[in-house]
């Protein structure tokens, strides 16, 4: 087998393989951190990298114990403390103690690429840290044009990934509700705006459930100045073109429609085509629809109500608002502003038909490739055992067809065991922040590709601005750690303390 020599390998060597009960083996293997300067340096999710028998394996650190043999056996400890007496001003106790770190083996270099390791290393073989230009190539980073969203904890190497292995086969953000989605998702806007040209730049669509990114449309002074390629869109002001919905797609909005309701309203859109030269509004076509004799009276009547409930939400119009069109393009974000509508079938309805619009122009190439982010998704996209939503069957489709036509989603939800099981199992990456809910854990480790038990148990305790990555966009998970972000946070991320002093 052809390997890597040593000659490749770090200088920094930290310490030396020891024998166990149950290893090394194939899978794992343990070593005593042999310098001091390297104890603080070395942590959970440390990449390192081994020598023996004339192979290169590359593992990481899945656990850390500090040991004491004269502190190993309890009695003696009570004893000497009850005496008044302390073990380490009689022993060298302090000379004693070791730090031991396990560690799971991830392969064998070679240089065809990294093999599967199918021999343990040996007892009193040498450990480095693994060197910085193997790692970049073993996790898949792409350090040149790619998206930087954070640090890889224990070594000097930026978290960039491939704009198409993150963004083109779909993205779940997942945390609990203040565990950093909103604040990684700036992150990832950042990255997003302000790529050249010869880079590639998607267009962004943003729907903002809580009115948190609004502010990037402001000028500013300080931070990162973003306003002159975003614009925000309240909802308030959202208009739905009418002319632009067939039958089905306004059956859609209102899902008890029957099918033969659906076939008459679709012979009324139809003869509207040929007799309006003007866009017509929603009341034009229950005008028609009261005025069709062909229609059986009591499908009409039933019809005429589902139309003017739709009516009533006041988000139809003869022409859209905001021009689709023309306001998704490349290297510029589209906010639609959702906060200001309290009703979620209103919200659902808005998503459903942004997304329909952005689909269809996709597929025609009217617009450019386009990252479409989803806050609270589990509100628009809920599992279909659970919850009846407008815009979950759009959600499917784009997850399930998007990457085909450059059209890519970036979910983000505090409650992935309450979103669509098909709109998640087709996002290839997660990016997954603290959660703590063992319903949620249990579903994301069933969901997520090469997440393991142990993986998933440092999932509930990771700080704020930590994060867990697996998929597409790396070869392994990989733990994080969050860029600061360049833009000014919005002042819905002040603590509560500091609202009720600003209130009064």
């Amino acid at each position: 087998m052809n390997t890597m020599s040593g000659s490749k390998i770090s200088k920094s060597a930290i310490g030396t393989i020891i024998a166990t009960h149950d290893s090394p083996s194939s899978r794992s293997f343990t070593f005593i951190v042999t310098k001091e300067t390297f104890e603080k340096q070395i942590h959970r999710g440390s990449f390192i990298q081994v020598i023996s028998e004339e192979t290169t394996v590359l593992g990481v650190i899945d656990e850390i114990q500090k040991t004491n043999r004269y502190f190993a056996r309890a009695e003696s400890v009570r004893e000497f403390e009850r005496q008044g007496r302390s073990l380490t001003a009689i022993f060298p106790a302090d000379r004693w103690e070791f730090l031991s770190a396990q560690c799971r083996s991830l392969g064998v270099i070679t240089n065809a690429g990294v093999q599967r390791a199918n021999f343990p290393v040996s007892p009193g073989a040498t450990v480095y840290l693994a060197e910085e230009e193997l790692l970049i190539k073993f996790l898949g980073l792409d350090v040149t044009d790619g998206i930087h969203l954070g640090e890889i904890p224990g070594h000097k190497i930026l978290g960039k990934f491939g704009l198409t292995k993150l963004i083109q086969k779909h993205v779940a953000i997942l945390a609990i509700s203040g565990g950093g989605k909103s604040y990684l998702t700036s992150v990832l806007i950042e990255e997003l705006l302000t790529r050249e040209k010869d880079q590639g730049r998607p267009a962004v669509v943003l729907f903002d459930t809580h009115g948190e990114f609004r502010n990037l449309a402001e000028e500013t002074p300080e931070g990162l100045d973003l306003s002159s390629q975003v614009q925000a869109i309240p909802s308030a002001l959202f208009q739905i073109a009418t002319p632009k919905l067939s039958a089905f797609q306004i059956a859609a909005f209102q899902p008890a429609m029957s099918q033969v309701q659906t076939r008459d309203l679709n012979k009324v859109i139809n003869a509207m085509f040929r007799k309006y030269e003007k866009p017509y509004t929603i009341e034009d076509i229950i005008k028609e629809v009261e005025l069709d004799e062909t229609i059986n009276t009591r499908t009409k009547d039933a019809l005429s109500g589902w139309l003017y409930t739709l009516a009533q939400t006041r988000l139809f119009s003869h022409n859209e608002h905001p021009d689709l069109q023309k306001t998704i393009q490349a290297g510029k974000l589209l906010i639609i502003d959702l906060s200001e509508h309290t009703s979620l079938r209103s919200k659902q309805m808005i998503v459903a038909y942004t997304l329909n619009r952005i689909f269809e122009m996709r597929r025609k190439n009217l617009i450019p490739p386009t990252s479409i982010l989803v806050e609270e998704a589990h509100q628009f996209c809920p599992d279909s055992a659970m919850h009846m939503a407008i815009s979950r069957s759009i959600i499917e489709t784009i997850a399930r067809e998007g990457r085909k036509f450059f059209t890519s989603l970036v979910l983000i939800s505090q409650r992935p065991i309450n979103l669509s099981t098909t709109a998640l199992s087709q996002c290839n990456t997660h990016i997954i922040l603290r959660i703590v809910n063992p319903y949620d854990l249990d579903y994301i480790g069933r969901s997520s590709e090469g997440i393991t038990r142990e993986l998933l148990s440092q999932v509930s305790t990771l700080g704020v601005g930590e994060a867990l990555i697996s998929g597409a966009a790396v070869n392994i998970p990989l733990f994080l750690k969050i860029r600061p972000r360049k833009t000014l946070a919005h002042s819905s991320s002040i603590s509560f303390t500091e609202a009720c002093k600003r209130y009064d």
